[in-house]
């Protein structure tokens, strides 16, 4: 469940202030600012760590296999849309010259992927679609839901139209960098 957190003394925040804020807290606190409110989340259950790992195994091997210079990213980076707006996305995908050891934030994601859970599937599919590509490093925007083994993929196209496509079943496609996620879900045991 996610909660906006409180505190008498300062009721919003920039991203500035956020990211330094939000470096203090403890390890497997994880927390987004949204419209200058720092929002709690919930923590993962056990399919969205493992899907989300997945994930991040799927597009390191793709990216290494066509030797593609881009590093894979967990929950653990920011993305700032703004100076009131800063994200946490499941998994993110960065291409270029490697961020400086102790960056702590991704100014230009290529791909963006959030792993759909009961407290944020609204703002997945809604405020965070629309903020991740007022980026404009931003090509692909995946939402995966666990619940039915769908993946959403929200793709940039040339003219700048944001196109869409349902994906149950095969690869998604994910050109530029240039790679295929070939299933974002870890097989049945």
């Amino acid at each position: 469940m996610l909660r906006i957190m409180s505190d008498p003394v300062r009721k919003k925040m920039t991203a500035d202030e956020f990211i330094a804020w939000a470096m203090t807290r403890p390890e497997g606190e994880h927390y987004e600012l949204v419209g200058g409110e720092v929002v709690a989340m919930a923590p993962e259950r056990s399919a969205h760590g493992l899907i989300k790992a997945h994930i991040v195994h799927r597009l390191s091997g793709a990216i290494e296999a066509v030797g593609l210079p881009c590093d894979v990213y967990t929950s653990e980076m920011s993305v700032r849309i703004d100076d009131a707006t800063a994200y946490e996305p499941d998994v993110l995908v960065r291409c270029g010259k490697r961020l400086d050891p102790d960056a702590v934030e991704v100014t230009d994601p290529v791909i963006v992927v959030e792993v759909r859970s009961p407290s944020t599937a609204g703002r997945d599919a809604g405020a965070k679609l629309d903020d991740y590509f007022r980026l404009p490093s931003v090509m692909h925007y995946l939402i995966v839901k666990p619940n039915n083994r769908t993946t959403i993929h929200h793709r940039r196209e040339t003219e700048g139209m944001i196109s869409t496509r349902i994906i149950r079943d095969g690869p998604v496609r994910l050109d530029p960098p240039g790679i295929e996620l070939s299933d974002p879900f870890p097989p049945d045991r």
